[in-house]
């Protein structure tokens, strides 16, 4: 990267900044401009109403998007191209700045960001660079917290409120779709992710693994994880596919290369063994939705699925 370059960057961003800091047209003077907000990088002050928002991971983007912010710029999956379809045309004007693990700093100063958005496990080497830029918010961790997360990202972006009940919304519905099961927890749902180099399962403290908790619907033993010191999730071999049986299973694929080894395993033996295969009840669903929006809205598409395809939960008319 250019250093002079970036440096005549930053310093117009922050000229940017300052511009914008003045008050609103019918705001009294007095009225404070920043907030802080505590996050896993320690405290930052934020603009009250953030205008130019950036968010460098997919989370931020479909939390941004729920709440009614279009970023002017963000970070996509390394495994796919262009933004999530599930967001709508909505997403469209955004700017690509990188992806998730090499972000493009110039591209990021040149929009002039009032507002970044990002996450430590993924970006902590950027974090003094980003916040030369403007103010930046990270969460410590993706997938387990996605909840707080959402929380705390709709909370910098002065939407707290809002965060808050549509939460509450996606709750109150998950509940309700379990009901429509019965008894939700004699259903075992099993949760398989082809990787372009691995086959994982997916457990519950993964965001699916959530979602499917709020639901109450059981998991097979193998994707409980129980003891196990990560519980997102655990990569199997393909000849260990008997352990992803459930009752009903739900099929993604990360990437164009993972969509290729997904057929070639699913039309394998081995998988054509299992019950639920057998009986058609193996279904293929969005990675973006499943594993990557790791949001409310995508929270919801998942929902959706459930409706369609687990017996007794169909949507209501």
């Amino acid at each position: 990267m250019n250093v002079r370059r970036l440096g005549l960057m930053l310093a117009a961003a922050a000229l940017g900044l300052a511009a914008c800091a003045g008050t609103p047209e019918g705001q009294p003077s007095s009225a404070p401009k920043t907030r802080t907000i505590e996050h896993a990088m320690g405290s930052t002050e934020v603009p009250v109403n953030p205008r130019r928002v950036v968010v460098l991971d997919t989370d931020k983007l479909d939390t941004a998007l729920t709440l009614g912010v279009v970023p002017v710029g963000a970070a996509r999956a390394d495994q796919v191209t262009g933004w999530p379809r599930y967001l709508g045309p909505k997403v469209k004007p955004v700017e690509e700045v990188g992806v998730l693990t090499e972000l493009n700093l110039e591209a990021i100063a040149a929009l002039q960001p009032d507002l970044i958005l990002g996450s430590k496990f993924r970006q902590e080497k950027y974090y003094s660079k980003l916040s030369a830029i403007a103010p930046t918010v990270f969460t410590a961790n993706i997938g387990t917290p996605w909840k707080e997360n959402f929380l705390l990202d709709g909370k910098a972006l002065g939407k707290e409120g809002q965060a808050r009940s549509l939460l509450t919304e996606y709750e109150d519905r998950a509940e309700a779709v379990g009901r429509k099961l019965g008894d939700p927890s004699a259903s075992e749902v099993s949760v398989v992710r082809f990787m372009p180099d691995q086959i994982r399962m997916y457990g519950p403290e993964s965001f699916v693994g959530i979602v499917l908790a709020d639901v109450g619907v059981g998991r097979p033993a193998a994707q409980r994880l129980t003891g196990a010191a990560d519980r997102r999730f655990v990569a199997i071999s393909p000849e260990r596919l008997t352990e992803a049986g459930g009752d009903i299973i739900f099929v993604t694929a990360y990437g164009a290369d993972a969509a290729t080894a997904q057929e070639k395993t699913t039309n394998g033996r081995l998988w054509q063994t299992l019950p639920a295969v057998k009986a058609g009840r193996a279904h293929t669903v969005p990675d973006e939705t499943w594993m990557t929006g790791i949001g409310v809205t995508a929270a919801n598409r998942v929902l959706d699925d459930l409706e369609k395809y687990l017996p007794g939960a169909k949507p209501s008319t």
